[in-house]
């Protein structure tokens, strides 16, 4: 959305030209109308061309197109017309169907999806007396490589990660799933930046509700400006009284068609690496791809190992603000000397004390999370070593906190898709344990898994297969069965109890 100051000083919006008139059959006009559109931007290039006695021109923006494919396949051919195509009519029929060439073809009736193609690396040709332009992919445009997702580590499996090209995040998911169920519906989102969205389903295993649910609400976006995936996440999530989000996120084409499969809806957004998948289970979040080539009994204790450094990350320091406050009797006895003496040797209550560290920790790690690489890993080692030690010397933050903060923090980064909310839950647990002791806590936690329990994503509980319970799914919930019994129904989303969506094919 673009702002505007006016004589007051304040800011009035500015809303996008109208586009979807259609073409003018004059040239000329034509042309005209398009250098408005542009301002007559410099990165515009206008060929014009006589075939025949017939005028036409080829419109492109510069640094979207190859160079190389547009004069071999596109500005030679146009020097090599017949003399019988004699009419605006004929030249134009005869482009469409005998001459040009190209990966990816498409017809053009509007100047706002004229301008969209153009500005996506498409060559537009449009033929004086006609209201129809071929559009022409050759795009040329620079783009990263498939390499390694960086957020999505794994043992085993694929090494491709989503890319920023929205054709090619298409490809990835189309390779591995070879079969004509996988649909891909694509759409356009913000009035502005009119992004490419593709929406991937399996047809006959995804509910034809969730479907129109996803196309409703993707339709419903009045966003002017589109630049993530995550400016569409709010529109898609129904969670908004609660910090966990019934919408995945993913760079992993392989873990995307896991999903797909098991009847969700995949959302890829041109411009970012990272797709959306819902609904998103709460229990996916202890999930990944590698449980699924690991032995059964190892992935079930990893998954374990991360719900339990879920819970020690939102509940450990509050439950140590807690005792330490309220119930010290609760403290060991071999214990008991060191935890009092860090509380009545430093200059701080242990609730304020808890709370100026883990803000000391968050600055810290977005520091190093924004800075160049190297400057980052140095200001780690500063803070961790010489402010914490330096801290704990002056007698400033007691010992305990210290090993408090760490495990935390390791902790904290087992779950990395969580990390938003445990954040913000693990200084709400320290402010209710400083304040209300061990009963706070309790009570808070019960608060937690209520709303938990009350949410639904796409009408689907995310807290299924738990609640409601469903003990067939368990077999892949924190326990994961072998392959054998994994393999004998897969289990959709809509099939999970207190789902709302319907079984029925596409």
């Amino acid at each position: 959305m673009r702002f505007d100051a006016g004589k007051s000083g304040a800011y009035r919006v500015i809303h996008p030209q109208n586009t979807d008139r259609p073409l003018d059959a004059d040239l000329t006009d034509l042309l005209v109308e398009i250098r408005a559109l542009t301002s007559n931007s410099d990165d515009l290039v206008i060929h014009r061309h006589t075939a025949n006695g017939c005028a036409m021109a080829v419109i492109m923006f510069e640094g979207q197109i190859s160079n190389l494919q547009v004069s071999d396949l596109l500005l030679r051919p146009l020097a090599q017309i017949p003399p019988q195509v004699d009419s605006s009519k004929r030249l134009l029929e005869y482009l469409r169907g005998n001459l040009l060439m190209a990966s990816d073809k498409k017809e053009v009736r509007t100047y706002g999806e004229l301008m969209r193609l153009a500005m996506s690396g498409f060559a537009l040709v449009v033929v004086d007396g006609e209201q129809t332009a071929i559009a022409l992919g050759y795009q040329g445009f620079s783009m990263r490589g498939v390499s390694e997702p960086s957020a999505e580590m794994n043992l085993r499996g694929s090494r491709e990660g989503f890319v920023e090209s929205l054709v090619v995040n298409v490809s990835l998911v189309r390779r591995r799933l070879k079969t004509p169920q996988l649909v891909a519906e694509g759409t356009t989102v913000g009035k502005i930046s009119t992004t490419g969205v593709k929406i991937l389903y399996l047809r006959g295993v995804a509910s034809p509700r969730l479907l129109e649910e996803v196309r409703r609400r993707l339709s419903e976006v009045k966003i002017d400006v589109v630049l993530d995936s995550g400016y569409l996440q709010p529109y898609l999530d129904q969670s908004k009284f609660s910090l966990f989000s019934g919408v995945g996120v993913t760079e992993r084409p392989d873990t995307l068609c896991a999903k797909l499969s098991e009847g969700r809806i995949g959302i890829l957004v041109d411009g970012t690496p990272f797709a959306l998948v819902l609904p998103y289970l709460f229990t996916e979040h202890f999930q990944s791809l590698d449980d699924y080539s690991h032995r059964p009994y190892f992935a079930s204790y990893v998954r374990i190992l991360k719900l339990i450094s879920f819970l020690a990350t939102i509940l450990l320091p509050g439950y140590y603000v807690a005792v330490v406050s309220f119930h010290p009797e609760l403290i060991p006895d071999i214990l008991f000397t060191k935890f009092i003496g860090s509380v009545l040797y430093t200059p701080l209550p242990v609730l304020f004390e808890a709370l100026l560290v883990f803000i000391l920790y968050e600055l810290l790690r977005e520091a190093g999370l924004r800075l160049p690489r190297p400057i980052g890993h140095a200001l780690g080692i500063v803070g961790g070593l010489v402010i914490g030690d330096a801290a704990v010397s002056a007698g400033l933050i007691g010992l305990p906190m210290v090993i408090i903060i760490a495990l935390t923090a390791v902790s904290s980064f087992v779950v990395p898709s969580l990390y938003e909310p445990v954040t913000i839950l693990r200084f709400a647990f320290i402010f209710i344990g400083g304040t209300m002791g061990l009963c706070g806590i309790y009570l808070g936690f019960a608060l937690f898994v209520v709303n938990l329990c009350s949410l639904k994503t796409m009408g689907v509980p995310i807290t299924a297969p738990a609640t409601p319970m469903d003990l067939h799914s368990f077999r892949d919930m924190f326990v994961r069965a072998g392959w054998k019994r994994l393999q004998e129904d897969t289990l959709c989303v809509q099939d999970l109890p207190g789902s709302d969506l319907d079984g029925e094919e596409s």
